[in-house]
């Protein structure tokens, strides 16, 4: 059931897409174009990071950045994250929302991953909900530094939406600018018809 009676967010865009698809850089390039101080990005995995490494007594700093300290912990972070999804299925999302930010009109959810993340905001916010894919070629993710790692690559965390989702909206990320910025500009739209809608 939707919480229609919540004044904010007015918009919330969930975001997913491979390694290295390029979803940090086009969730930032959004949130540039819609204003900081309108749109908050807010990671599903920042609240996950933050509980591991208080439990495991690691550098939360370095877990959040793309660095070889992440990837050495990514596996056992990946399955102490199943853990919590499996007693709780909204545990993260709802983390997530918490956060000083969640004040501001546009909600971007900057790494959905499973079935389960998406339906949670699809059912709170209903209508006000858009779905985006970003997509990049393999070839293309290669030359970001994306290589198969099994564990990873085939687990639920990156393959739990490439299949059984219905996307509002698809962005091919293969590096042609002027064709991203047009795509960008079309979910703007979007994003901007729901917040007048309000």
């Amino acid at each position: 059931m939707a919480d229609i009676d919540a004044e904010v967010p007015l918009a919330v865009v969930i975001f997913s897409g491979k390694r290295k698809s390029g979803k940090d850089f086009v969730t930032d390039l959004l949130q540039r174009r819609l204003g900081e101080d309108k749109c908050e990005l807010m990671r599903l995995s920042g609240p996950l990071k933050s509980q591991y490494a208080k439990e495991h007594g690691l550098d939360l700093e370095r877990l959040l950045d793309a660095s070889e300290y992440k990837e050495t912990y990514r596996l056992d972070m990946i399955r102490w994250g199943e853990e919590r999804r499996n007693q709780d299925p909204g545990y993260f999302c709802c983390l997530a929302t918490r956060c000083p930010g969640a004040q501001k009109p546009v909600w971007i959810i900057t790494d959905a991953r499973r079935k389960t993340d998406v339906q949670y905001f699809r059912d709170k916010y209903g209508t006000r909900a858009i779905s985006v894919r970003v997509e990049a070629q393999e070839e293309v993710r290669r030359k970001r530094g994306w290589v198969f790692t099994s564990g990873v690559d085939d687990a639920e965390s990156e393959c739990g939406l490439d299949e059984g989702v219905t996307w509002d909206v698809i962005i091919t990320n293969d590096g042609e600018h002027s064709h991203l910025m047009e795509q960008l500009d079309q979910l703007e739209h979007s994003i901007r018809e729901k917040q007048g809608k309000q």
